[in-house]
C-alpha cells in the first residue's frame, strides 16, 4: 500500500477558532482522517506544515508511521520542533493510524495493545465561555451538569491574563470557585484552569483560596517552561497540578518527572506528536505515579476520536476533555455518527475500524476556515482588555 495524496481541509466551526481536518489517500482506496490542533492566527502555518510534510508522505507506506515521525522531527524539522510543526505530524499521524486500523478491520486501541476499560471518562469545557459574575458561573455549571457530565473545567480569574495580579481577581476567582461548588453539590469535579497565567506567589495565593472547595486540580498555574516554578507551587499546595498541552514531545516532558512537577499530564494528543507518543508520554508517567489527563481543545469529533483510542490501553488514564460548543458544528460534518457522545460523563469505546468516524467532505468544504481580525494591544496595565 502506497500514500497517494495528502489533503487538508481549514474550517470554521462559527465558535473561536478554525479548525484543521487532513485526509490521506492511499493507492488501495482505503484513507484516513486525523486532526491538527489549531491557536487563533496560527491556523496557516500549522496547514502549510501539513502540505508540505504531505509532499514527502506521497509514495510511503502508510504502515511506518514510526519511522515517518522520526524523520519529520530529525530530517525536516531538523531537530528544530515548533507547535506548527508538532500540531501538523499530530494530525498526519492520526490519519495514518486511520489507514492501518481500516485495512487491518480493527479499531485503532486493538493495535496498540488493546483496551485497558470499556469507556472514557469526560469533564465538560466551553460551558462557561464569557462568563463574568460568580452567578453567570453557578447557572451554566448546573445547566451543563442536568446534561449528565460529572466533571467540569473552568477559569476563574477576569481578563486580562498577566502574570502579577491585583488581590481582587484572586477574590473574584474564589468567589466563582465558591459559586459553582455551591451549585453543583460535592460529587461533581472541578477542574479549575488556570493558563499559565500566573507567578508562583500569585498561584499560590488562588490555590489556598478556592481549596476549601475541593477543587480535583489546578492546571497550568504558571507558564510550561518555568517546569522549576510549577513544582514550586506543587510543593506549596495540596491540590494536584496539571501541565502538558503547552509541551510537545515525549522529551519535553522529561524535566516535569525530573522536578516532580506534576501529577496529572495532559498532553494532547494533535499537538504532542500523535497518538503514539502520547501513549509513550503516559508510558514515561506511570512510574512516576503520574496519572494522564489529556487535552483536548480539538472537535469532539477526529481529535477526540484520536485522543479515545489513545487513552483506551493507558493503565494511568483518568480523563480526557469534551468542547460542548463544538458538538453541534461537528454533529453537521459526521451525519448520523453515534459514536463519541458522552452518557452520564462518559464515552463508550468504538469498535469499528480505524478511528471510527469519516466526515462528510462536502460539508468540509461549505466551511472553509476564516480569517481572524487584529486584536487590540493594549499595555499591560491597561485593565480595559
Amino acid at each position: 500500500m502506497k500514500i497517494t495524496a495528502v489533503k487538508s481541509f481549514p474550517v470554521h466551526p462559527g465558535w473561536r477558532k478554525n479548525l484543521i481536518f487532513v485526509k490521506i489517500e492511499t493507492d488501495e482506496g482505503i484513507s484516513g482522517w486525523g486532526e491538527v490542533y489549531t491557536q487563533y492566527d496560527r491556523d496557516p502555518a500549522m496547514n502549510a506544515h501539513v502540505l508540505k510534510l504531505g509532499d514527502y508522505l506521497v509514495g510511503r507506506n502508510p504502515f511506518d508511521i514510526k519511522y515517518f515521525c522520526q524523520w519529520a522531527y530529525d530530517d525536516y524539522a531538523q531537530r528544530r520542533g515548533s507547535l506548527e510543526f508538532y500540531c501538523a505530524v499530530s494530525g498526519l499521524e492520526a490519519a495514518m493510524w486511520d489507514i492501518v486500523g481500516k485495512a487491518c478491520g480493527q479499531p485503532v486501541y486493538n493495535l496498540l495493545g488493546g483496551k485497558c476499560r470499556e469507556k472514557i471518562r469526560v469533564y465538560a469545557n466551553g460551558w462557561s465561555y464569557k462568563m463574568l459574575s460568580p452567578d453567570d458561573f453557578a447557572r451554566a455549571a448546573e445547566a451543563t451538569v442536568k446534561l449528565g457530565y460529572t466533571a467540569l473545567k473552568f477559569d476563574p480569574l477576569p481578563r486580562p491574563w498577566r502574570t502579577f495580579i491585583p488581590r481582587e481577581h484572586e477574590a473574584h476567582a474564589e468567589k466563582v470557585v465558591k459559586a459553582v461548588r455551591d451549585a453543583v453539590g460535592p460529587d461533581v469535579d472541578l477542574l479549575i484552569e488556570l493558563h499559565r497565567r500566573l507567578s508562583v506567589a500569585h498561584a499560590v495565593a488562588v490555590a489556598d483560596r478556592i481549596a476549601p472547595y475541593n477543587p480535583f486540580l489546578i492546571e497550568e498555574p504558571c507558564q510550561a517552561e518555568h517546569i522549576e516554578a510549577i513544582a514550586e507551587v506543587r510543593q506549596k499546595t495540596h491540590i494536584p497540578v496539571m501541565t502538558g498541552e503547552n509541551i510537545f514531545g515525549k522529551a519535553g516532558f522529561r524535566r516535569v518527572f525530573d522536578y516532580r512537577a506534576a501529577d496529572y499530564l495532559n498532553a494532547d494528543v494533535a499537538n504532542c506528536g500523535g497518538i503514539l507518543e502520547l501513549r509513550e508520554i503516559a508510558a514515561m508517567a506511570e512510574p512516576y505515579f503520574v496519572g494522564m489527563s489529556p487535552h483536548n481543545y480539538n472537535s469532539t469529533s477526529l481529535g477526540l476520536a484520536a485522543t479515545v483510542h489513545a487513552s483506551a490501553g493507558m493503565q494511568n488514564f483518568i480523563i480526557t476533555e469534551y468542547f460542548l460548543p463544538f458538538v453541534a458544528f461537528c454533529d453537521t460534518l459526521f451525519p448520523g455518527e453515534q459514536q463519541f457522545k458522552p452518557v452520564n460523563g462518559y464515552i463508550d469505546l468504538p469498535t469499528g475500524p480505524g478511528l471510527g468516524l469519516e466526515p462528510d467532505e462536502k460539508a468540509l468544504l461549505e466551511h472553509a476556515a476564516k480569517p481572524f481580525p487584529l486584536r487590540a494591544m493594549p499595555f499591560p496595565g491597561d485593565e480595559r482588555m
